[in-house]
């Protein structure tokens, strides 16, 4: 990675313009995947978060199956643009899924009775560190990437088109590729508005 960190930060943004090329290789795509899932942390260390990585046809299948999905409940005047918009997607090269495990979850709500109720709550926290440094690692490497969320329309035809657990929950689709057009411009909030310093 020839970036630094905010760096990489700065310059990850909703890139709605992905193409079917990659400049870095399948390989480092899954070393990225499987760093991220091993360093990012979770509450108690239970380690939640399930990513699954689609590649090639596999990619093609997930948008395939979004767009059957919706075409059953968006009326017939909208779909052609959400047709337009989910084949943005698929014109991607490939698709990151994220998915917290309930079964361990259910453990830990069951061994930590004090803090049940925090658990599903720290789970999404650690999807959301999962999401950013996948993010932030592919925009480092020249990838250009964007979340969706899809789910729960797709969960089930996802699971079984994949053969994944029934305790896996999708939380969120991120479709990445090599930038085909640049983000729209982003405007901030002041930050002195948004922190607070006390000495």
């Amino acid at each position: 990675m020839e970036k630094d960190l905010f760096t990489a930060l700065r310059e990850r943004r909703s890139i709605y313009g992905i193409s079917k090329e990659s400049p870095i290789s399948d390989q480092r795509i899954q070393e990225i995947i499987e760093e991220t899932v091993k360093h990012t942390p979770s509450a108690f260390n239970n380690q939640t978060t399930r990513v699954v990585l689609l590649l090639g046809e596999q990619h093609n299948k997930l948008w395939d199956i979004t767009n059957e999905v919706l075409k059953t409940v968006v009326s017939a005047e909208r779909f052609s643009s959400t047709h337009e918009k989910l084949n943005g997607f698929r014109n991607g090269y490939g698709t990151v899924l994220f998915f917290e495990d309930q079964s361990v979850i259910d453990i830990f709500m069951e061994k930590f009775p004090s803090y049940q109720e925090h658990f599903p709550i720290w789970s999404h926290h650690t999807s959301g560190m999962h999401q950013l440094v996948i993010w932030m690692a592919l925009e480092a490497e020249g990838l250009g990437a964007n979340l969706q969320h899809y789910n729960p329309l797709i969960d089930e035809r996802v699971k079984a088109e994949w053969k994944l657990p029934e305790s896996w929950k999708l939380i969120a689709q991120m479709p990445f590729g090599k930038p085909s057009a640049p983000a729209g411009e982003k405007k901030f909030n002041p930050v002195q508005e948004r922190i607070k310093v006390f000495k």
